[in-house]
């Protein structure tokens, strides 16, 4: 329990800033962290090589993001459930409607892309732990990284 606690305590920041950034939405990056620590910490005992700790539970967030997004695209959100209070809130923010662009457009990435942009940008790690994550070859990883951000840059500039 104490060794799972300095691991999780270590990697936390990290999987929040990644789920939130891939979820947009707070209580769902709260909610997908917990469910990937409580699987994480009722498989640990399998982890042979406790220094692979972050790609792991990374991995394990990775699959709760999946999971949550794809019940999402099953329910239909109403606009007009935003308040006036909300939407007076929003319209203050400045950099509301380029930040509002930028998670459009990281939504409109294919799903494998946003990991890859989200676990590179947000998470802070290198191609070769994400090829791990992922199962791939870091090469391919690189070049999905690179096409997934040019394709934000083009649509941005549009």
């Amino acid at each position: 329990m104490e060794e799972f606690m300095r691991c999780y305590e270590k990697i936390y920041p990290q999987m929040y800033r990644t789920a939130l950034f891939y979820l947009q939405n707070r209580q769902e990056a709260e909610d997908a962290v917990q469910d990937a620590a409580l699987a994480a910490y009722e498989k640990f005992y399998q982890l042979k090589e406790k220094d692979k700790f972050g790609p792991w539970i990374m991995r394990i967030l990775a699959n709760r993001c999946k999971k949550r997004m794809q019940t999402w695209f099953r329910r239909e959100e109403d606009i007009e459930e935003i308040s006036p209070e909300q939407e007076r809130i929003l319209s203050k923010e400045t950099d509301f409607a380029m930040a509002s662009a930028v998670k459009q457009v990281f939504g409109e990435l294919e799903e494998e892309e946003r990991f890859i942009v989200a676990f590179s940008v947000l998470g802070g790690y290198t191609g070769e732990e994400i090829a791990d994550m992922l199962n791939m070859n870091h090469s391919t990883i690189r070049s999905k990284y690179r096409r997934a951000l040019q394709k934000m840059k083009k649509k941005l500039e549009v």
